[in-house]
């Protein structure tokens, strides 16, 4: 399945049609992201920071909390799986290990950026960079490290916003030559830029819409028009389950009590359809051994 779904997000990708993805944390995300017939998946490394450890995105998580949440979504969806991989944890060595660690977990692509470490959201203040010589050598890493040629190597840049607009246009053009299947210029500030980095590189992009960013929305339409890989939404699962989960919570402390009539709650029929549940009774009955 795992090569079907390779060459399911390559092609997804060339096509241009500015494919819409969200960003999931969990399993639970994920499954709910593939109910509502979305076309592939990312598993947010500033998701899994914030819901499993709590922290912000400042680089807490490691390449083992990344393998563990990518085989939990992997086991449970059938769609492409986009893996948010930071730094790579670490020189290109480690960025050649962590690309074959993910590969084996079930991710069908991953991100790499040029970040120094520890990293920081892309949206963040005072980000940093390496070097140009040591961000290339990380996307050769990546692409080396790959089994399946059809693996998307997702080369993101953050030179924007620490060194300038030329800067992260040298690199994503840089990268587009050491065989990165997508470019992702982090964090342009108008529609203008957007439309000057997608037109330096003629090859997929990633637009990466954090919601309060730094980066203005712009319309599915345009995106498309401007003939955009791919269009993530990284935060979207993630800002509004904070906002539900405040929503109930502040009912239960003001009211003392709440139903599924209560806003922010789902039924509890709804939460047991999400995780299959009677998939799994079914397969109960049919392993019940008569006493």
């Amino acid at each position: 399945m795992q090569t079907t779904l390779n060459r399911k997000l390559k092609s997804n990708l060339q096509e241009r049609r500015a494919l819409i993805v969200p960003g999931v944390a969990n399993a639970l995300a994920a499954r709910l992201t593939e109910d509502l017939g979305f076309e592939a998946l990312y598993l947010t490394g500033a998701g899994i920071s914030n819901t499993f450890l709590g922290m912000p995105d400042l680089g807490f998580i490691g390449l083992t909390d990344l393998v563990q949440h990518t085989a939990a979504i992997r086991r449970v969806v059938d769609l492409p799986l986009i893996v948010d991989a930071d730094t790579g944890f670490g020189s290109a060595l480690n960025v050649h290990y962590t690309v074959r660690a993910l590969e084996q977990a079930g991710a069908n692509g991953v991100q790499l950026e040029d970040q120094i470490m520890p990293k920081k959201c892309g949206h963040f203040a005072d980000k940093a960079v390496v070097s140009r010589a040591e961000a290339v050598a990380r996307v050769r890493a990546a692409v080396e490290a790959r089994s399946d040629p059809d693996f998307q190597i997702i080369a993101r840049t953050d030179a924007r916003a620490a060194v300038g607009l030329d800067e992260a246009l040298l690199r994503a053009e840089l990268f587009a030559r050491e065989g990165a299947d997508v470019v992702f210029v982090e964090a342009p500030e108008s529609r203008e830029e957007i439309e000057k980095v997608v037109g330096h590189v003629d090859m997929p992009h990633v637009l990466n819409l954090v919601i309060g960013g730094k980066t203005p929305t712009i319309s599915h339409e345009d995106a498309k028009k401007m003939r955009i890989g791919m269009v993530l939404y990284a935060n979207v699962a993630l800002q509004s389950a904070v906002a539900g989960m405040r929503t109930a919570l502040e009912h239960l402390k003001s009211e003392g009590q709440v139903d599924e009539t209560t806003p922010g709650i789902a039924s509890f029929s709804d939460r047991q359809k999400v995780v299959r549940k009677d998939y799994f009774d079914d397969l109960d009955r049919r392993y019940t051994v008569a006493e």
